[in-house]
């Protein structure tokens, strides 16, 4: 998972500090020296890096701390409102209102997941009851029009683009206007993935951005960016208003602190994190929680929140009665097997749980172990409902 590695040397950065018998300048320059490195080895931008450490340092004056402080818990908050503070530029983006047209545009880098993060974003919103449309402005790549149009087929949302018109400025007015007369409330309008350098191909998309006025402008990021993210997403936000981030390829095992940096860079919020190539691997962001995990804090509400998902709350009185009547079969073992793997990544699961980090659970070892849950479900499926 990205980001893991990141996590895993903070948390134990964090660890370190937490066992020195006596907290001094000496033990927080460590601790905070550690974490820079961390950031740094994980693509961060070098003065995010630097203003963040100057800013704990302003934060946690050790000498002003009466005797009694918890002197640790006040370091670790520090550290968490900080990166908090990065991720977070303390504006919301627009959010889009059911029953209204809305027009989102996508902007991004050639091969950052723009076409499939468009059509995910559409089916999310989709899910929640609005009246999603997609239009493929993107006259550049060979088959852009073609991978959209079959993502569109297979979510069921209605899209529109041309194999003959050349002019994306043309197609994108042409596909609003025809969304709008259809009543939709969502008209996404995926744009040609470009560079900074790529002047032309900027201007096109500044003009794609007036002609349709967009009430969103959305720069799709891959995390495996890496220094190059700020730069990148900065010239993006100098051409158009840039108004929220979505980060793809989270699933990797790229660095991912490009995704700080492209935060800071165009003052806009993560508003979705895209964590595999299938529809539903598509997460809300949630600053806080994210922290809380990256630093080993653990994430509780989430933690219940994916076991609501997937054990029914009309089953959870009735499975505790069970187990607390020492009556656990086969069966009910294989229900729990089916749930765990319900509930995603194990690794994503372990980050959640306080104290421990998505690092325990290595990319290969998670595969393997959930191909030992499927084993062992596939022998009890062989087994007659006597035998469970």
């Amino acid at each position: 998972m990205v980001l893991a590695q990141l996590g895993g040397s903070i948390s134990r950065a964090l660890q370190q500090m937490s066992n020195a018998t006596v907290i001094d300048e000496k033990v927080l320059n460590e601790c905070l020296n550690e974490i820079t490195r961390a950031l740094l080895q994980a693509d961060v931008q070098f003065k995010l890096v630097r203003d963040m450490q100057t800013n704990i340092k302003k934060i946690v004056n050790l000498d002003d701390l009466a005797a009694g402080h918890n002197k640790r818990k006040i370091i670790q908050q520090a550290i968490f409102n900080e990166l908090c503070k990065i991720l977070d530029p303390g504006k919301p983006s627009f959010t889009p209102k059911k029953g209204k047209t809305s027009v989102v545009m996508f902007v991004g880098l050639q091969g950052s997941g723009k076409t499939t993060t468009c059509t995910k974003y559409a089916y999310y919103h989709q899910k929640k009851g609005w009246k999603p449309a997609l239009v493929c402005a993107d006259t550049f790549r060979a088959g852009a029009f073609d991978q959209l149009k079959q993502n569109a087929t297979k979510a069921k949302i209605p899209f529109y683009g041309s194999y003959m018109e050349s002019d994306p400025v043309k197609i994108a007015v042409e596909g609003v206007e025809r969304f709008k007369k259809e009543s939709c409330d969502l008209i996404i309008v995926d744009t040609s993935g470009r560079h900074k350098q790529e002047a032309a191909l900027f201007e096109e998309m500044r003009q794609v951005s007036e002609a349709t006025k967009p009430d969103l402008v959305i720069f799709v990021m891959d995390s495996s960016i890496g220094q190059a993210a700020f730069d990148q997403a900065q010239a993006f936000k100098q051409s158009v208003s840039v108004g929220a981030v979505i980060v793809t390829k989270m699933d990797g095992h790229a660095k991912g602190g490009g995704t700080l940096s492209a935060v800071a860079a165009t003052k806009s919020p993560v508003i979705f994190i895209g964590t595999g190539e299938h529809m539903d691997e598509f997460e809300v962001f949630d600053v806080k929680p994210f922290v809380s995990r990256l630093l080993g804090m653990g994430d509780w509400s989430g933690f219940m929140d994916k076991i609501h998902e997937v054990v029914p709350m009309d089953q959870q009185p009735e499975l505790l009665q069970k187990l607390s009547e020492g009556n656990f079969t086969l069966r009910i073992m294989y229900e729990q097997f089916q749930n765990i793997l319900k509930m995603g990544p194990i690794s994503q699961v372990f980050s959640m749980l306080p104290g421990f980090s998505a690092e325990l659970m290595p990319k290969g070892r998670e595969k393997e172990s959930q191909t030992k849950i499927k084993r062992y479900m596939t022998m009890m499926d062989s087994m007659t409902n006597e035998g469970k």
